[in-house]
C-alpha cells in the first residue's frame, strides 16, 4: 500500500554562524508508518538518524540509523523536542525506548537530559591537537564507534571532535549528542564541543550522574514523503 506523510528535515546543533548542524529526518505522524517499514525508510533517507513520533502528547518515539534502531541518541531528541514545540506540541520530556528524557528550552538552545549509560558503546580516542583531528580521513582501524577528540582550550572545556560510526553505516557523524553526554561524564566536567564542519554542542553535568546536552536547531525542509 502506498502512503504519503510529511517529513521534516532539521539541522541540529547548528553553529553560532549558522554552519554545521546534523541533518535529521522527523515524521511527527510516525504512526502512519508501520513498524515493519521504519528501518527501510531510515535506510532510504540515509540521515544519521530518522525519528518516528508515535504520540506527540507524551513525545513517544523511535529512532533509527541507516542500519538499526537505537534506544537513545542526542541530536534526534534535541531536534524532535524543538520541532514539537514549533508545531504547537511543547513537551517537558520525550520518550524514546531508553526511558523518559526531560526537555527544556533556553532562548535558542534546546536541551535534553540523558543518562551516559544510555549512550551506545564508543571509544574515546584522544589526539594532541585540533589539527590532527582535522586531518583524519576516517575511523581509526578496527573501531566501530570512534569519538576522536583533542583539547582546543582545556581551561575553558572546549574540545574539537570528529565521530565515525562505520558499524551503523555512518562514515562521519556531523554532531553526536549521545557522544557528548558520554564524553562529558567520562572526563567529569562540562564541555563545549566543536564537531564536524561547524556544529556546536553544549553540556551540563548533574549531581545524579545525568548529563544535559543542548544546541540550536533549524528547519531545513518540509515535504511529503511517499512510501511505496
Amino acid at each position: 500500500m502506498t502512503l504519503s506523510t510529511e517529513l521534516h528535515v532539521l539541522k541540529v546543533f547548528v553553529g553560532a554562524d549558522g554552519g554545521g548542524g546534523n541533518p535529521l529526518g522527523v515524521f511527527l505522524d510516525g504512526g502512519a508508518i508501520s513498524a515493519e517499514r521504519r528501518q527501510a525508510v531510515a535506510t532510504n533517507l540515509n540521515f544519521s538518524e530518522t525519528v518516528f513520533v508515535d504520540d506527540t502528547a507524551p513525545g513517544k518515539l523511535q529512532i533509527f540509523t541507516p542500519a538499526a534502531e537505537v534506544p537513545f541518541a542526542g541530536h534526534p531528541l534535541v531536534g524532535t523536542a524543538w520541532l514539537l514545540k514549533r508545531e504547537g506540541h511543547a513537551v517537558d520530556a520525550v520518550r524514546p525506548p531508553a526511558g523518559e528524557v526531560p526537555v527544556r528550552f533556553d532562548g535558542d538552545t534546546t536541551w535534553i537530559r540523558g543518562r551516559p549509560e544510555w549512550s551506545p558503546k564508543m571509544e574515546f580516542v584522544q589526539y594532541d591537537s585540533p589539527a590532527e583531528i582535522n586531518a583524519l580521513t576516517g575511523s581509526p582501524d578496527g573501531i566501530g564507534f570512534a569519538y576522536c577528540w583533542a583539547w582546543e582550550e582545556e581551561p575553558a572545556g572546549h574540545v574539537r571532535v570528529r565521530v565515525f560510526v562505520p558499524e551503523h553505516n555512518i562514515f562521519e557523524d556531523e554532531a553526536t549528542g549521545s557522544g557528548a553526554v558520554a564524553f562529558a561524564a567520562h572526563i567529569g566536567r562540562a564541555i563545549t564541543v566543536n564537531q564536524g564542519v561547524g556544529s556546536l554542542l553544549l553540556t551540563e553535568l548533574h549531581d545524579d550522574g545525568a548529563v544535559s546536552v543542548g544546541g540550536a536547531v533549524a528547519l531545513a525542509d518540509s515535504r511529503l514523503y511517499t512510501i511505496g
